[in-house]
């Protein structure tokens, strides 16, 4: 039974400063809800991911916008020009979040948790994209928080809503596979050239740089401590520095590792531990690394080892899979049976058996037993708040767990070393002083001290 916390006060919360208010356009008539059953939908993070996930929701009523950066914001300003505008996701919901019915929520990794939290304590639903937070304490606030304010959730993990991974967990489950004692997982990032999510600077930290005009530096840090803003951060090279994004495998675990977590009912890891890493500058992404999860036996299936490899290094080619190399990016499940591999979603699945067999098996799939939802995941989303459709499958209860797995990996890769996890309390058990890792500080204005009842 989750202890009700204390109204979080919307005043407190919110800065008291008048720079916080900047950027606000207020037209009230606006707020009124549609007598169609359209959702009131706010966006925090506008461009970018933000944009792949509010346009699928076109059919509802975009009542507002919120973006730190106005060089991000131009296409949903035009495709939304009467939706209200809010740099600052607290002021937002100060001012108008009982109009709201729902938020997604697109910011970088490390403000994820407060623009989600605040929204629940409002009775908002949220869409949240993955990961779900930057630290394991979060994540675990949050799926209890989930529970108490009864919304409903989402993350954006896409292909969770494919009927690729519910193939997955059917084989698996009809004993296809027989028992899984292995996943081999692997990415051909991280690419530091062209114009992608990962840029290497001159120095670290990396020389300051004039703040761009439009963009407010001090909110986009949030709860992050200051530093002097530099281009080596943004529009999208976050995910790189480990105060902001959790790394490549933050940035695709949540994909490439959800089918094996939910197919195997992995539940938390016992050790996670960097078998390979190249140097990397305190607090950046390494070029290459190798990490290795066990996971313990759950009731009759056998312990996994999962290894998540990254840099261009992929697990050795096994002549039983019958492939002539391995693809850029997947997953495999080796099971004693037969083994499965995906892309690096959960899609392109196939059994790694001779084309006769598998076109054989593709005739005679077993039966179907997980519902199929036929949209996206935002769809799902607004079909389960409407009460048209199923609790999305990436909700909190779900997602908060894979989430703690993926940030446990990440965390490994930032330190180096090898952490010896007891999930049941939440502790480092071999170095206590990492426990400090799981549950980071945050600035004034963003710790959310009324919450400290959930960290149970």
């Amino acid at each position: 039974m989750i202890n009700k916390p204390k109204k979080i006060s919307r005043r407190i919360f919110v800065k008291s400063s008048a720079t916080a208010a900047t950027g606000i356009i207020i037209a009230p008539h606006l707020l009124s809800c549609s007598a169609n059953r359209k959702l009131n939908i706010a966006v925090i993070g506008v461009g970018g991911r933000g944009e792949q996930n509010w346009i699928p929701c076109e059919n509802e009523n975009i009542v507002a916008l919120c973006d730190v950066d106005d060089r991000m914001t131009a296409k949903g300003f035009e495709t939304y020009p009467d939706a209200l505008r809010f740099k600052d996701f607290r002021v937002m919901f100060d001012k108008i979040g009982k109009k709201i019915d729902a938020a997604i929520i697109s910011t970088p990794n490390h403000t994820h948790f407060a623009a989600t939290m605040a929204a629940m304590e409002l009775g908002i639903h949220v869409y949240v994209e993955k990961p779900l937070t930057h630290n394991v304490w979060q994540s675990r606030i949050l799926k209890k928080a989930a529970r108490y304010y009864k919304v409903t959730t989402q993350m954006g993990n896409q292909g969770h809503a494919t009927d690729g991974i519910r193939n997955v967990k059917e084989w698996y489950d009809a004993g296809i596979l027989g028992n899984v004692t292995e996943v081999e997982a692997w990415f051909g990032g991280p690419t530091f050239q062209g114009g992608r999510y990962f840029k290497k600077p001159d120095s670290y930290p990396p020389a300051p740089d004039p703040v761009p005009e439009g963009l407010d530096w001090d909110l986009w840090l949030g709860p992050a401590k200051f530093r002097p803003f530099s281009n080596n951060y943004l529009p999208r090279l976050w995910r790189g520095w480990f105060d902001f994004g959790n790394g490549l495998l933050g940035d695709w675990g949540c994909h490439t590792l959800d089918a094996p977590f939910w197919a195997l009912d992995l539940g938390m890891p016992k050790v996670i531990e960097t078998v390979f890493s190249t140097p990397a500058p305190e607090g950046f992404l390494q070029d290459e690394s190798i990490v290795r999860y066990e996971f313990p036996a759950r009731g009759n299936k056998p312990p996994v080892t999962l290894k998540w490899y990254e840099g261009g290094y992929k697990p050795e080619n096994r002549p039983e899979w019958g492939l002539d190399q391995l693809p850029g990016s997947g997953m495999i499940m080796v099971g004693d049976k037969k083994s499965l591999m995906t892309e690096a979603r959960p899609e392109g699945e196939r059994l790694l058996v001779p084309e006769e067999e598998w076109a054989s098996f593709s005739e005679n799939l077993p039966e179907q037993t997980i519902p199929r939802i036929g949209t996206g995941p935002q769809l799902e989303w607004i079909n389960a708040i409407k009460g048209d459709g199923p609790e999305p499958g990436s909700n909190f209860e779900y997602a908060a767990d894979l989430n703690e797995m993926i940030l446990l990996g990440a965390l490994a890769q930032k330190l180096d070393t090898r952490i010896e996890y007891n999930a049941a309390n939440m502790k480092v058990t071999n170095q206590e002083e990492f426990d400090q890792y799981l549950k980071e500080p945050a600035r004034p204005g963003w710790d959310f001290k009324d919450l400290r009842k959930f960290n149970r």
